[in-house]
């Protein structure tokens, strides 16, 4: 998954559903900042954590 992400691309913390739908803000040596609309800003270690895609499908 981790090779897949690109900055902009619409993101889910799979632990913490309600911190929202996240946008990837950078990716650097494994760590990706992404902001989350109900916890903003946060640096993921994409070792320890596989975000789930989020493709804008009404729910």
């Amino acid at each position: 998954m981790r090779s897949f992400l690109e900055p902009g691309m619409l993101v889910r913390h799979p632990q913490c559903p309600d911190w929202g739908l996240g946008q990837v803000q950078s990716l650097i040596n494994g760590k990706c900042t992404v902001n989350f609309e109900h916890q903003g800003k946060v640096v993921l270690d994409l070792g320890q954590i596989d975000l789930v895609l989020d493709f804008g499908n009404a729910k």
